[in-house]
């Protein structure tokens, strides 16, 4: 079996558009969260979000381009760009089929399908853009990378909610380490803060109705009330080890297991026991040949509703058992909100970080103690840590589950 590591990484986040800003925040606990500026919201229960700033569409695409590119493709590519830049190599010396793009999106082109509907309806059907279906569809963002590098190795995009872009990377790692790929771009990405969306998510009780930005994405809260809805991308780099030893890459971290299962429970609600959860965990720690009082650093998916908190909290419990009261664990979606079908991969690239540099993120925001999410939710900030062993949950609608083990590198 290869190893897989990590040497190329990307992000177009509410934190930050670029690796450094973004973990800087992390590390300072400064988060993304403001007003919503995208859609008049005076009318909405839902007054605040984590949007991106300061994007430019112009680094990754030419302007004609953009007509026809929906915004979460763009953030993907701009992801995309930065990962390969950051990688150093353009995978000339390899065949170009043995290279993958893997890229996710959970919902797709919310926004190209909420104005062009308009439209639709205003105009009639023939004033309905010619690009629309390509702009809408969740497999774009892959496609358009691949066309962009002519990487033509496994080329797909998982669609699981917000579990996405954590099968996304877990799938290129399984194509790496069984050697049908040496190399693989791969994450996820999203792009639906738009009243259309906003309206759906809160009418089925999900997004928090907080007012105030510093207590609104609060995980693990006993005053928590849902999540925030974010956007962004975040994009990997996947490379067999000796192939990037060779070429003298460098290396943030390994991936050593990943288990994916389903709950088959609801199609909102985790599993109340945290079966499926925890399984997954138990799966990603078994592929990586480590027992439960390996794990030092749990990335939570911590959406900050009411349910989600909790019943991850029994997933960790039954997953790591005694061991569980030691692992620290905290929710970066304090910082970036709820970026959905991209949120396993910009978390996923934070456990990269944190065990690249021996730092632990806080659950920021916190204030009230809730006695059903009794872990070491790192409620007092993020710390410096040596930590050799982290996992990265994520959880999705339809009951999907992912977990990503990651290690700290070590010849």
């Amino acid at each position: 079996m290869n190893r897989v590591v990590i040497t190329g990484m990307g992000i177009v986040s509410p934190i930050g558009n670029d690796i450094a800003t973004a973990w800087d925040n992390v590390r300072a606990g400064k988060h993304g969260i403001s007003f919503i500026s995208k859609f008049d919201a005076s009318d909405s229960d839902v007054k605040v979000a984590a949007e991106v700033k300061d994007f430019d569409p112009l680094k990754a695409f030419e302007k004609k381009e953009l007509r026809r590119t929906d915004l979460y493709t763009q953030y993907a590519m701009e992801a995309a760009r930065q990962a390969l830049e950051d990688c150093g190599s353009d995978f000339k010396d390899l065949d170009p089929f043995r290279i993958g793009v893997i890229v996710g999106s959970g919902i797709g082109g919310f926004g190209t399908t909420e104005a062009e509907h308009a439209k639709f309806l205003e105009k009639g059907g023939n004033r309905v853009s010619p690009f629309y279906i390509p702009m809408m569809i969740s497999n774009m963002a892959a496609g358009t990378i691949a066309i962009k590098t002519g990487f033509k190795g496994a080329n797909f995009a998982p669609v699981t909610a917000c579990a996405t872009s954590a099968h996304a990377v877990g799938e290129a790692f399984r194509n790496i380490k069984h050697g049908y790929l040496d190399a693989c771009v791969t994450g996820g990405s999203e792009a639906a803060i738009s009243e259309f969306a906003i309206a759906g998510f809160n009418n089925m009780k999900a997004l928090s109705h907080s007012d105030n930005p510093d207590r609104a994405s609060i995980p693990f809260d006993k005053d928590r009330d849902g999540f925030i809805m974010g956007e962004g991308g975040g994009i990997l780099i996947l490379e067999e080890l000796e192939h990037a030893k060779a070429r003298g890459a460098k290396i943030y971290a390994e991936i050593v297991g990943y288990g994916a299962t389903g709950d088959a429970y609801h199609i909102t609600s985790p599993d109340p026991e945290g079966l499926g959860a925890g399984k997954g965990m138990q799966l990603a720690l078994e592929e990586a040949g480590l027992k439960a009082e390996d794990v030092d650093y749990i990335n939570a998916h911590g959406t900050s509703t009411p349910l989600n908190d909790k019943y991850e909290t029994k997933a960790i419990k039954l997953a790591l058992g005694d061991a569980a009261k030691d692992v620290m664990v905290s929710s970066t979606k304090a910082l970036t909100g709820h970026l959905l079908g991209a949120a396993g991969a910009v978390e996923a690239i934070i456990c990269a970080k944190s065990l690249e540099e021996g730092f632990v993120p806080g659950t920021a925001g916190f204030q009230e103690y809730d006695e059903e999410c009794d872990l070491n939710n790192m409620t007092d900030g993020g710390k410096d840590a040596e930590i050799h062993v982290a996992l990265s949950n994520s959880l999705g609608f339809g009951g999907h589950n992912a977990t990503l083990c990651l290690k700290k590198y070590a010849e």
